[in-house]
C-alpha cells in the first residue's frame, strides 16, 4: 500500500518536471508548436506530452495558435509574470532605475541575469536618441559574449566558471575562440573593479557596459547595463558608468548589500 502511494508521488512529480519543460522550451523556441512536435524536440512520449498539454490548455497556462493545433504559452502566465513583477523589489526598482538610466543617458538600459547557464536580458528601456538598439527580452545568450557574463559568475571559483559553461560558448560569434583563462582573468578583473565594459561580440557598432547588482551576501544576482553606438559610448564612458553604478548601489542596497565604502577604480 506505501510503495503504491510512493509511486503515485513519484509519477505525478515526473508529470510536474514535464510540464515546466514543455513550459520552458516554448519560452525558449518562441514559436507555438504542435504536440508532436514538442514531444519530437525535447524527447518525450508523444502521449505523455499530448496529456500534459491538454491539461495546461484546460488551466490557461497554454493557448491554441491558428487552427492547425499547435500551442504556445498562455495568457495566464502574463498574469502570473504579473504578480510576480508587483511583488518582487528587485524587478520594480530595476524597472525604476532603467527609466531613469534611458532618460539620463539616452541609451538602451537593460537589466540583465542568468538563465541557468546563460545570459539574458530581463528587462530592457529603449533611449530617446533615433539610434535604436533591439535586444530580445528573454532571448538565451552565451555567458562569454556578454558584458554583464563577466560579472554574474564572479562569485564562482575558476574550476566551477569551466565547469558552469559549457565549452562551445566560448565560440564567439564571429567563429573566434575566447581563451577560457582568458575569460577567467576578465571575470576577476571585473569582480575588483566593480564593472566590466567592452565592444559588443553580439550588435556591431556598439559598446556594452555593466554593473553589478549584489544580494545581501555580496553574489552579483543581476545586472545594469547600457548599449551605445560606439564612438558614444566610449566618449562618455565615464559619466555613463558613473550612472549605472550609482543606480546599481542604490538597488543594491535595498536589497540588503552594505559594503565598506570604497573608492571607484580610478582609470573610470
Amino acid at each position: 500500500m506505501a510503495e503504491a502511494g510512493v509511486d503515485t508521488v513519484s509519477r505525478r512529480t515526473r508529470g510536474l518536471d514535464r510540464a515546466f519543460e514543455i513550459l520552458e522550451f516554448l519560452r525558449v523556441k518562441r514559436q507555438p508548436m504542435r504536440p508532436n512536435e514538442i514531444a519530437a524536440e525535447i524527447g518525450a512520449p508523444r502521449s505523455s506530452v499530448y496529456e500534459l498539454v491538454n491539461l495546461l490548455l484546460s488551466h490557461g497556462m497554454l493557448d491554441y495558435y491558428g487552427g492547425d493545433g499547435r500551442v504556445f504559452l498562455g495568457r495566464r502566465l502574463y498574469f502570473l509574470g504579473t504578480a510576480y513583477a508587483e511583488q518582487f523589489d528587485l524587478m520594480r526598482e530595476c524597472e525604476r532605475m532603467l527609466g531613469h538610466l534611458a532618460e539620463e543617458t539616452r541609451e538602451t538600459a537593460q537589466m540583465c541575469l542568468l538563465e541557468g547557464n546563460k545570459y539574458t536580458v530581463a528587462m530592457m528601456r529603449e533611449g530617446i536618441r533615433p539610434f535604436r538598439i533591439s535586444s530580445n527580452v528573454g532571448e538565451l545568450v552565451s555567458v562569454p559574449w556578454t558584458a554583464s557574463g563577466r560579472l554574474l559568475v564572479s562569485h564562482l571559483s575558476d574550476q566551477e566558471i569551466l565547469d558552469f559553461i559549457p565549452p562551445d560558448d566560448f565560440v564567439l560569434p564571429d567563429g573566434r575562440r575566447l581563451d577560457p583563462s582568458n575569460f577567467i582573468s576578465q571575470v576577476r578583473d571585473a569582480a575588483h573593479d566593480g564593472y566590466f565594459t567592452f565592444n559588443s561580440e553580439v550588435e556591431n557598432f556598439t559598446h556594452c557596459f555593466a554593473v553589478p547588482i549584489y544580494q545581501a551576501d555580496g553574489v552579483c544576482i543581476a545586472t545594469l547595463c547600457l548599449v551605445a553606438p560606439r564612438e558614444d559610448g566610449l566618449r562618455n564612458r565615464k559619466a555613463y558608468l558613473e550612472s549605472l553604478l550609482s543606480a546599481a548601489k542604490e538597488v543594491s542596497e535595498k536589497l540588503g548589500y552594505h559594503p565598506l565604502d570604497r573608492k571607484v577604480a580610478s582609470h573610470i
